[in-house]
């Protein structure tokens, strides 16, 4: 009657062993490291980590550990006293760049079959939390700028000349000196512009047509503005080998990134934010058209040209033809010409940028080819709103001779510094914003106060756990003892699953966590008590035992399949925290009942399943 086939008993085993096996990671502890790679053309090998276990020493720290993973070396230590100190120390190696962190240390042989700790969200691990607003503003005006040059290409692929063109609040405005052309360029640009509704319409004399961006256009405008922006952060995050950052989207116009276990925010803050670029154009090489005297004589540049200006103030006249730009780059990397000792860039460019360069190459070797360092700078705070105000700044970094032809390799060097040259890297192999960003809010967290939260959130976990465990022991007595045995492996299954998914547990997870507990023993009690109702009606104990688990069963899943479904809509509808409770509460209810009803119903069956005459049961 009270019995479970061989295969059963042997799959919850298995269920329970694995569950013990994937949560064990979480036994060893997170310690404070150090992560060092270059910034520059230099070895990250064997060498160097001798240099950082010589200079530790002799600095008096000890206790430390050094490995290498791949480009990086990690320096672990004892606490993070320690870690301050060799920070200062490492910091002055020249050509490399350090970031303090928390890692946690599994064995290899654990790693390499999936095992691994859980994610500790900002709360918990500490580190720093940053939001970042998009300027949608300069979204819409970079969207405008696009169309307007779409449009000039199609009228003059089509033939048909144009008297202006414009945007004015809101509406493209193509004039024609005639009607015949207007209907022309209309019957063109609607079918191969689709985001834009065109009309067609005589103002004041002159005929033009009128475009306006459709709305369906301009919330797919923002919205890919937002994940683009998301993609490009989150590629300039993982260049700085944070472990499990969050960067995800909040509103309508916000992003916020959490970087747990970071300690030092400066460089990531400076990065993060950037919108810098190259753009590579060609130089006017007609003598007769001098760029000095063009800017000093306050006439405006010949067609097709704008005058620049290079780091020490030199006017330089360019074509207003991009030739690539930072959108082609798929790969740039910092180091040093060995020619001429300056810091340099060299840049991979995808399939279009390297047919680009290579047809511009081609038939301008000789003539010179300008590097366009493009960024913006900070001029004020708008009184009103108190958001910052910024301006373009575009500044001529290289202008050199073409010497031969290329296409998707060479190296870009001109007026930056060695660190200049890392960080310009750094953001284009990253990809560019397609819009800027604006820190809005900035906090940072402690190491000592997340190791406080998570001490504390684990005291309320085992007080709660061992409440549970001594009522149930009292008042269930041998069945108590089953019941806490299962509540043992249910929190162990949480924890493994939890760590699996990959899933960031936070201090709201940790109470879904304790809420999840006293819902597992509940289940529990009510199997319980319904067996002691049978009882009492003069069923037999294995009656009792299979009419408690039967008939129980059908109320603990209506309970727990509606707690789950509230779980769903906190996932689906909420951010941040709420999403951290919700996940556990989930995954807690799916084990409690796998824990509640069939691990303890195997418990019992080993105990009292095989006694055909048996004439009480201990609960």
């Amino acid at each position: 009657m009270n019995h479970y086939p061989l295969w059963k008993n042997l799959l919850i085993v298995i269920i329970l062993a694995l569950g013990v096996y994937y949560a064990s990671p979480n036994l060893y502890e997170r310690s404070p490291v150090i992560q060092t790679s270059a910034i520059k053309a230099q070895p990250v090998d064997e060498n160097l980590v001798a240099q950082i276990g010589e200079q530790l020493d002799a600095a008096g720290i000890s206790g430390y550990k050094i490995v290498q993973e791949n480009d990086t070396i990690i320096t672990k230590f004892a606490n993070v006293e320690d870690q301050l100190k060799g920070k200062e120390i490492i910091s002055g190696l020249e050509g490399y760049k350090s970031a303090l962190n928390l890692r946690t240390f599994i064995p290899e042989w654990l790693q390499n079959s999936g095992g691994k700790a859980m994610s500790l969200g900002l709360d918990l691990m500490g580190g720093v939390y940053f939001l970042m607003e998009v300027d949608m503003d300069e979204a819409m005006e970079n969207k405008y700028n696009q169309i307007r040059g779409d449009v000039i290409r199609i009228l003059s692929k089509e033939k048909i000349s144009k008297k202006g063109i414009k945007w004015d609040d809101g509406k493209l405005l193509v004039s024609f000196k005639s009607e015949e052309l207007a209907s022309n360029a209309f019957d063109k640009l609607r079918k191969q512009i689709s985001e834009v509704g065109f009309k067609q319409r005589n103002i004041d004399g002159v005929e033009t047509l009128v475009g306006t961006l459709k709305e369906a256009s301009i919330s797919e405008i923002k919205n890919k503005s937002i994940e683009q922006n998301i993609s490009t952060i989150r590629s300039r995050v993982n260049e700085f080998g944070v472990s499990e950052p969050i960067v995800q989207r909040q509103g309508a116009d916000r992003i916020v990134v959490q970087l747990p276990g970071v300690q030092d925010s400066s460089e990531i803050k400076d990065t993060l934010g950037s919108v810098a670029t190259l753009e590579y154009r060609a130089v006017n090489m007609d003598s007769t058209q001098n760029a000095y005297q063009i800017h000093q004589s306050g006439k405006p540049a010949p067609l097709g040209y704008k005058i620049y200006f290079e780091s020490d103030g030199q006017p330089v006249l360019l074509s207003n033809r991009i030739i690539v730009s930072g959108d082609q780059l798929i790969d740039a990397t910092a180091g040093i010409n060995q020619e001429t000792g300056q810091p340099q860039v060299s840049v991979r460019l995808n399939s279009i940028g390297a047919k680009r360069m290579l047809d511009f190459t081609k038939d301008n070797v000789g003539n010179n080819m300008a590097v366009v360092y493009k960024d913006r700078e900070l001029i004020g705070t708008d009184p009103e709103t108190g958001k910052k105000i910024y301006r373009p700044r575009e500044t001529v970094i290289s202008n050199a001779v073409i010497n031969g032809v290329f296409s998707d390799r060479f190296q870009t060097s001109g007026s930056m510094t060695t660190k200049e040259a890392s960080k310009l890297a750094l953001e284009l192999r990253s990809g560019s914003l397609s819009a800027p960003v604006e820190i809005v809010r900035e906090r940072t967290i402690g190491p000592s106060l997340g190791k406080e939260n998570i001490e504390k959130g684990f005291k309320s976990v085992a007080a709660g756990f061992v409440l549970v465990l001594v009522f149930m022991l009292i008042y269930y007595k041998v069945f108590g003892i089953v019941a806490n045995i299962a509540l043992t492996f249910n929190v162990v299954l949480m924890v493994a699953l939890l760590s699996l998914l990959g899933a960031t547990l936070t201090l709201p997870g940790i109470a879904g966590i304790v809420l999840t507990v006293g819902m597992a023993v509940d289940a529990n009690i009510l199997i319980f008590e319904r067996i002691r109702e049978e009882l009492r009606l003069g069923t037999s104990p294995q009656g009792s035992i299979k009419a408690g688990y039967d008939k129980a069963l059908s109320t603990i899943a209506d309970a727990n399949i509606t707690t789950f479904i509230a779980a769903i809509v906190l996932f689906a509808f909420g951010t941040g925290p709420i999403k951290g409770f919700a996940v556990t509460l989930s995954i807690g209810i799916v084990t409690s009942m796998f824990t509640a009803i069939m691990v303890s119903r195997a418990i019992v069956n080993l105990i009292y399943g095989r006694k055909r005459k048996l004439q009480s049961l201990s609960i």
